[in-house]
């Protein structure tokens, strides 16, 4: 082998340069590979010192050529090395240049005293120094054990040049030189190439999601240690290379395909999308894949984070039952009501059908809660509420509208039959609420009022059609509750009405709308006036004359009853005290209502009103109806005693209609009857009703209590009232109702006993 030693000393260092290059390429592209330029800057060293001492160009000292590069080129591998390592720092960087200066020093001091030494010299320093890089790599476990052998073997070279233990054959020298030399250099590179892809996989893996490249047809082509435990792959090996539809159940190539194809039309990225991974354990994975393109070769690759994203399923899940879903019952809420019922109503329309909707109120609740508790409330909810579910099928809709309320959809029904359906379903609703509900200790009987709206007749959007079925419902609540009814147009006129009249009502007390009149009710045998029935009328500025019948159940359903009954009382009591000069025995009779009189104030407001106006309690009657005393006993029971120990007056309104019960009579401290004018009308005419009317009179008297006939119409009337022992009359044969200041003209005539 005939090979001119310059010429391949001069490749060998041009290879040398190259791979330099290379090294500064890496440490300037991503600047904080400092390693790289350390190395470089060894090699270079090295590759300078051969220039100076084998080619010998007359232009540079040999002795401190030998000298620096020696220095330097030892630094720059050991600093590359420990920079590497995640050793170096500026202390140690600090105290290696005073070494480096030190040792060129003493090198270009040996080298100037004993020149012949310069070889051996700087052969046994790159031996210690390529050595110890090895020695390093190796020890501290890096996984560069190529590179570290490629060293130590670099080193062993070196040292076997130091004693002359290399042939002399220069073709042979050179070419082991060269292969050493640049066996290292590469495997220089390639540790700081696979440094840099170390780095950038450990980021990736330590989002804790995974990554891959897939190509169109959903080839994996890079993923990562993160991606394999997602899809469940025994290895990255295998991954690699594969199908990504081939480790998914249910998944395949064409559903890969598909995902591909929405990626590559996206108008924006990262396209998101999100699905469940079900790998073949059977495990369900909820996972979001952000995918970015990625061109190689002009090819257009998916670039996927692949996350789990069970954690936040979960809470979404939960937030999702938490917006939708009632806590207490587990049922439908209002809002998750009411996406259903929209989507029903939409199938229904399309499909040429119905749904009924039925709203399901339970009587009275606020007195359980009042009396047991709220959790004993609430378990009556959830006792009722799977007794609705019982009553109900699977496709029908359940729901808590709110407080005691529920509802019922009866989706997707035949036409026409919608009201039919909503009947037998509602039947069997007030047959299940109104069996007893075990609340140990206590059993509680309840009933269930309901209201139904049908789509088309009734409405056709979700609002509507529960509004109106709500409608419905009050509309039962206030013939007496425990039954069901049907939505009819003239319910919603009267909601509308009593929505302007309670808006109108609201500030009719301050604006002095309001004004009572007074009916007389006289001695029935002698014609005096003992007794006026103060009634309120109300001359709205914007309505007009509004009937008492008309307000008055308004302000009960809204609560105004309460205000409007405090200023009655007052206004009332102001007035008979005004009267008491001219008419010093006058009672006045006022109607209560069941709020008032459960109301913790309403006894002070009485006492107060007394007290304000000099008033006895004698003088003072309150009217109950007997729909009054149903419901809340103990509560009514305790509020007519302690009026009655005030002496105060209660009489029982419309006796022997409603809710008749002769029981009231002993229950409760009654002092006065009221004959219900539905009697009084047909005595004279019809012997039945003069029986009843009779026996009535008899039995108030058995029980001492005082009678009074309401709608006295005529003389005749009046007569046989009086032969059978009726107290008092009343009616527009006597009088109708009067002003205050006419009331006094009507007494004067009454002092001589006309009757």
């Amino acid at each position: 082998m005939n090979v001119d030693p310059q010429i391949f000393i001069l490749f060998s260092l041009g290879i040398d340069v190259l791979l330099c290059l290379v090294l500064v390429f890496l440490w300037w592209r991503h600047n904080d590979e400092k390693h790289a330029l350390a190395w470089a800057l060894g090699q270079f060293a090295l590759t300078m010192g051969i220039v100076s001492w084998k080619l010998d160009p007359g232009y540079l000292p040999r002795t401190a050529m030998a000298a620096l590069t020696l220095a330097v080129s030892m630094a720059g591998f050991w600093a590359g090395t420990e920079a590497f390592l995640g050793k170096l720092d500026p202390a140690r960087l600090r105290r290696a240049v005073a070494v480096t200066i030190g040792l060129g020093s003493a090198c270009y001091g040996v080298f100037v005293s004993a020149g012949a030494v310069i070889g051996v010299v700087t052969a046994f320093g790159y031996a210690v120094i390529f050595l110890w890089v090895g020695w390093r790599l190796l020890s501290q476990r890096t996984g560069y054990r190529f590179l570290a052998w490629v060293f130590l073997l670099r080193g062993l070279f070196n040292l076997a040049n130091s004693m002359h233990l290399v042939p002399d054959v220069v073709e042979l020298w050179l070419m082991w030189s060269f292969l050493v030399t640049a066996a290292s250099m590469l495997g220089l590179i390639h540790a700081v190439q696979d440094k840099l892809q170390r780095r950038y996989i450990h980021a990736i893996d330590s989002l804790g999601k995974g990554f891959l490249v897939t190509d169109r047809e959903g080839v994996i082509r890079t993923a990562n240690q993160r991606c394999v435990q997602l899809l469940g792959a025994p290895g990255l090996r295998q991954l690699i290379g594969s199908n990504i539809g081939d480790w998914l159940d249910g998944t395949t190539r064409h559903t890969v395909a598909g995902h591909f194809q929405r990626f590559a039309d996206a108008m924006t990225y990262p396209y998101v999308e999100t699905t469940v991974f079900r790998a073949g354990t059977g495990a369900e994975l909820p996972v979001e894949l952000i995918a970015s393109p990625h061109y190689e070769r002009g090819q257009l690759f998916c670039m996927m984070l692949v996350m789990d994203i069970t954690d936040r399923k979960k809470k979404d899940d939960q937030l999702y039952r938490a917006a939708h879903y009632d806590n207490v019952t587990g049922l439908l809420n209002r809002h998750g009501l009411g996406i259903e019922l929209d989507r029903e109503l939409a199938l229904a329309r399309a499909a040429g059908q119905q749904c009924a909707v039925l709203f399901i109120d339970i009587d009275k609740f606020k007195r359980i809660n009042d009396s047991f508790g709220h959790a004993t409330g609430d378990h009556l909810l959830r006792q009722a509420a799977a007794r609705l579910r019982d009553c109900v099928g699977e496709a029908d809709l359940l729901g808590r509208f709110g407080g005691d309320e529920f509802v019922v959809v009866l989706p997707a029904l035949a036409a026409r039959t919608a009201p039919a359906r909503a009947a037998d379903c509602g039947e069997r609703i007030l047959r299940a609420l109104g069996a007893s509900f075990d609340l140990a200790p206590h059993a509680i009987t309840v009933s269930a009022s309901i209201g139904v709206a049908c789509q088309g007749s009734d409405g056709a959007e979700a609002d509507t059609l529960v509004r109106n079925a709500d409608i419905a419902m009050h509309e039962v609540k206030k013939s007496g509750r425990g039954q069901l009814r049907f939505y009819d147009a003239a319910m919603s006129a009267y909601a509308r009405e009593a929505l302007v009249i309670d808006g109108a009502l609201r500030g009719a007390i301050a604006t002095g709308e309001l004004r009572l009149v007074y009916q007389p009710i006289i001695d029935a045998r002698t014609g005096r006036l003992d007794k006026v029935e103060a009634l309120l009328r109300w001359h709205s500025a914007t309505l007009g004359h509004v009937g008492p019948d008309r307000f008055i159940p308004v302000a009960e359903d809204s609560g105004l009853i309460i205000d409007l009954g405090a200023w009655v009382l007052a206004e009332a009591c102001r007035q008979l005290g005004a009267w008491r000069a001219d008419l010093p025995q006058l009672a006045m009779s006022i109607n209560v209502s069941a709020r008032q009189l459960l109301d913790p104030a309403f006894i002070s407001l009485v006492e107060q009103a007394l007290a304000d106006h000099g008033l006895s309690p004698q003088r003072l009657e309150l009217e109950l109806t007997e729909r009054v005393l149903i419901g809340n006993g103990e509560q009514v029971r305790a509020a007519l005693a302690r009026l009655h120990d005030l002496g105060v007056s209660i009489s029982l309104d419309d006796f022997g209609t409603g809710y008749s019960s002769l029981s009231y009579l002993t229950q409760f401290d009654i002092d006065t009857l009221k004959i219900d004018r539905g009697f009084v009308t047909g005595m004279v005419d019809s012997p039945r009703s003069h029986a009843l009317v009779a026996t009535i009179v008899a039995m108030g008297h058995s029980l001492g209590m005082r009678l009074v006939a309401e709608g006295v119409e005529t003389a005749d009337q009046a007569r046989a009232l009086d032969v059978i022992g009726c107290h008092y009359l009343q009616g527009y044969h006597i009088s109708r109702p009067v002003a205050a200041d006419e009331l006094l003209r009507f007494a004067a005539s009454r002092s001589g006993g006309e009757r």
